[in-house]
């Protein structure tokens, strides 16, 4: 017998079985077959499989199954720090520059569910550096990315809510949530949020940003922990002015730094 893997899923086989053998097994309308990372023509599907060789069965457009996409990320991810960021549920305030960017990061990993909160529309000017395109101007950024989100991994739980933020409704907003990123524009919207849900939820981690502007380097943006709940990423001098724009590259690394300091929150990796 010989260990074979199908679509990241271990099974075993009689030695001499072929790829069109695997094939017909699993997925008889598998438009690709992907033989250790290498599309294999179909008139190679004769050739018999080997041990450890890994298989990817492909029918194009096909969302795969729950199940399926589950094995898929347990292998990526390793099974414990899966079952972790699956269990987790992420607030996200705000769904601009940082937000959308983080909301994307975060639904390609599997999160469990993700809480997301903007009142805003579409707008040209943001299709310079948030997760964005042609086709949503004039949409409500909540309803696109949740629309974004299905395609890249449907059995996330998505909720959103098309309102500001304001001291009278973060409690309820964000209520079900383990920890909450802030992804707000203005210095004064930031606050409010901080104070407030720190106030309301003192034992929830927030994760916010400052100093994301320009094209300064890279290597000064930094994570730091002002309290045991409350973290900040960015390099806190930098805000958008004449000469210093809001730019791709510097706010996706903020926002992708505000991503994994949520991954670290769950798997314990910074403890309160």
């Amino acid at each position: 017998m010989i260990k074979v893997f199908v679509n990241e899923k271990q099974y075993e086989f009689s030695e001499g079985v072929t790829l069109d053998d695997i094939k017909q097994k699993f997925k008889p309308t598998a438009d690709l077959v992907i033989l250790n990372g290498f599309p294999i023509s179909v008139d190679n599907l004769s050739q018999k499989v080997l041990e450890g060789d890994r298989i990817v069965l492909i029918k194009k457009g096909e969302i795969p199954s729950e199940d399926e996409l589950e094995t898929l990320m347990v292998a990526r991810h390793t099974p414990g720090v899966h079952k972790k960021i699956k269990n987790s549920s992420v607030g996200i305030a705000g769904l601009g520059g940082l937000g959308s960017n983080v909301a994307i990061a975060l639904a390609r990993v599997g999160i469990g569910k993700l809480v997301l909160v903007d009142f805003d529309v579409v707008e040209p000017s943001n299709l310079n550096r948030q997760h964005y395109f042609l086709r949503h101007i004039g949409l409500f950024k909540t309803e696109v990315m949740k629309q974004m989100i299905y395609e890249i991994n449907p059995y996330v739980n998505v909720v959103v809510h098309t309102i500001k933020v304001d001291e009278t409704n973060i409690a309820e907003l964000f209520s079900d949530i383990d920890i909450l990123v802030e992804a707000f524009d203005t210095d004064i919207a930031k606050r409010m949020l901080i104070e407030n849900f720190q106030k309301i939820y003192p034992k929830k981690s927030i994760i916010s940003a400052s100093g994301v502007a320009g094209y300064y380097s890279s290597n000064t943006i930094r994570v730091r922990k002002i309290t045991p709940y409350f973290y900040v990423v960015g390099d806190e001098e930098h805000s958008a002015m004449q000469g210093v724009g809001l730019m791709s590259p510097r706010v996706g690394i903020v926002a992708h730094m505000q991503a994994n300091m949520v991954l670290r929150v769950i798997m314990s990796e910074d403890k309160p």
